[in-house]
């Protein structure tokens, strides 16, 4: 049975909005900034600490912070230890965040490498979003972003997110083969629901009957 949906998305396409709405819908745990917010937690870091001390960081470092806090959208978490902290580090963090998320069931994961951590799992829907760039441009300009900051976000960071990918995984992102569903959200956050819903009962009922 599906325990675990993993929502992978470009950036602006609207999907940390598409899993809230899902794990709201489903009564499920949602694992968004929560995740950030552990793995911050476990460090004793924060992205304030990562901007001070950015000139200090290797350049890898550096672009997964921005991936992990520039490219999502938290911004605040508590402190410090920033010195002990490097990529592996956090890599490391990640997959422990990952594996005990997923151990506790029930829950919708919002990417952050999710659907590579966990791949093994049989419980798990690995759900893949994407949307034309004119539509990502502007639902990151309607976040309040001017139309140039919008248009540098969506050029670069899912570029960072590829770069996160080959390196640690050595797999080109998005790698199809990971996933169950990959639904250009143009269509709408609704049907992007329903249907990830529907395929949802439908693999549980398939489990069921097997």
């Amino acid at each position: 049975m599906i325990q675990i949906i993993a929502i992978e998305r470009e950036y602006g396409c609207g999907g940390s909005f598409i899993a809230a709405k899902l794990a709201e819908r489903l009564g499920w745990r949602l694992m968004d900034r929560q995740i950030t917010e552990e793995i911050a937690r476990m460090a004793k870091v924060t992205p304030a600490a990562v901007e001070r001390c950015e000139r200090k960081l290797d350049p890898l470092f550096y672009r997964l912070a921005k991936v992990f806090w520039r490219g999502s959208y938290e911004r605040s978490l508590p402190v410090e230890g920033l010195e002990a902290f490097d990529a592996d580090r956090l890599v490391g963090l990640m997959q422990c965040v990952m594996e005990d998320t997923a151990a506790a069931g029930n829950c919708v994961i919002v990417s952050r490498g999710s659907p590579f951590f966990l791949r093994n799992r049989t419980d798990l829907l690995s759900v893949f979003l994407f949307a034309p760039r004119d539509y990502k441009v502007k639902f990151v300009a309607a976040l309040g972003k001017s139309e140039k900051e919008a248009r540098e976000l969506v050029d670069t960071i899912d570029h960072e997110r590829a770069t996160f990918i080959k390196h640690y995984f050595h797999k080109e992102w998005p790698d199809r083969s990971l996933y169950h569903l990959m639904f250009n959200t143009v269509l709408g956050q609704e049907l992007a629901i329903t249907t990830i819903l529907n395929l949802m009962d439908a693999l549980n009922k398939k489990e069921a009957s097997s």
